[in-house]
């Protein structure tokens, strides 16, 4: 699944192509995908039809795409989902399930493999109406965010270490190659609880939280299959990954094996020796 780099080189890339462009027409190959209230597909057309987008936005994996009506559209990519700007006769693959026509002669295709993409069309004082939105923790690269409100998440928390950093309550837009990467350069076991850390180790996971999402985005996200940018583009990120599906492999730092454990379901890779 995407996570915050990801999404944000998607928004980064979307940003130039379709600002200021109107929406003319609207066509829904795969009706589950879009998350309207009640699911009232021809409402969701209606309502986005000859509406022009003014600005496009990131909160944690989310892409809200603001309009100039009193509505914002929500997109959530989940699994395999791709957001991609293409002209109105380049070829649609079948895994093509929601296009937004503009007056430009451009598209904006929602490609979901999956289907487990969602698009949500919701009132601007309503995020509610968009899934996990409005219960979101903070943003991890916010100038708000100082390492002093960072160490205060912590308090009453008692989950894993893995768990936590995944959970979009906690802070936002964190994923599983992320946090296994934060772990390891901040030399904290994933399987370690949250109330055993130090203050300083407190420390080391927020600066590496920021640095590791701020590198994954300079590199333009992590391409194991299918995540690319909206030019079609994959990330490179994947090339400086040090612990994530390496497992086997000799740890970048003492040479010992890198090992995989499950946790909250999820794969995770750590180094038994740095990580202790």
């Amino acid at each position: 699944m995407p996570e915050l780099p990801e999404v944000e080189t998607v928004v980064k890339g979307l940003r130039p192509l379709v600002t200021d462009k109107i929406v003319t027409a609207v066509e829904i190959r795969e009706e589950n995908m879009i998350a309207y209230p009640e699911a009232d597909i021809q409402a969701f057309k209606d309502s986005l039809i000859g509406s022009k987008i003014k600005a496009i936005n990131r909160r944690g994996k989310y892409i809200i795409i603001e309009l100039n009506t009193d509505k914002n559209m929500v997109i959530h990519l989940r699994m395999t989902g791709k957001l991609l700007v293409k002209e109105v006769k380049e070829f649609r693959d079948k895994h093509t399930h929601v296009v937004f026509s503009l007056n430009d002669g451009q598209e904006i295709r929602f490609n979901n493999i999956r289907k487990f993409g969602r698009v949500y069309l919701i009132d601007k004082n309503h995020p509610e109406q968009a899934g996990g939105l409005a219960d979101l923790g903070p943003e991890p690269l916010s100038d708000n965010l100082t390492v002093e409100d960072f160490k205060k998440l912590f308090e009453k928390r008692r989950a894993l270490m893995k768990s936590l950093l995944l959970n979009q309550h906690f802070i936002a837009g964190i994923g599983n190659i992320y946090a296994d990467e934060i772990l390891f350069r901040s030399q904290v076991r994933p399987d370690r609880t949250a109330d055993t850390l130090t203050e300083l180790e407190k420390e080391a996971v927020y600066h590496n939280m920021r640095e590791i999402l701020r590198k994954g985005i300079i590199y333009g996200g992590t391409s194991f299959s299918d995540y690319v940018n909206a030019f079609g583009e994959k990330g490179s990120f994947q090339e400086e990954l040090r612990v994530h599906q390496r497992e086997g492999e000799k740890c970048c730092n003492c040479d010992s094996l890198i090992k995989k454990i499950k946790i909250s379901g999820r794969s995770t890779y750590f180094c038994p020796q740095c990580q202790k």
